[in-house]
């Protein structure tokens, strides 16, 4: 059974940091490309930023300079650090765990950490 469990969300005031976690199993997690998304309410949900298996990354403009995402294969988590958060923020955040090649095609999410930035 597979599980991405997201943690390290909560109340930040604007200007501040926050951690979050994404604990994966069921998975071969090094395999994987990891990426952490947001949903704002009554939006869609958008990708934030995301690394490969190779460790390469990829942010939304909105990421670029202030949000890290970073991996650690022997605990099987990927982290997205945060700084300089504002209002804007404010959403739900997924982890996401993907695998496409020639045989195999799968996708799998974790069920939302919430992130509210507010002063």
């Amino acid at each position: 059974q597979v599980q991405l469990v997201e943690s390290g969300g909560g109340d930040v005031q604007p200007g501040g940091s926050l951690r979050l976690s994404c604990a994966a199993s069921g998975i071969i997690f090094s395999d994987n490309t990891m990426a952490w998304y947001r949903q704002a309410l009554g939006k869609e949900r958008v990708l934030v930023a995301d690394i490969t298996t190779g460790a390469n990354t990829h942010y939304a403009e909105s990421a670029k300079g202030r949000f890290t995402i970073s991996r650690d294969n022997a605990k099987n988590t990927v982290y997205l650090q945060m700084n300089s958060l504002r209002p804007e923020d404010t959403a739900v955040y997924y982890c996401n765990a993907a695998r496409r090649n020639f045989f195999t095609n799968s996708e799998y999410w974790g069920q939302g950490t919430q992130v509210t930035v507010s002063s």
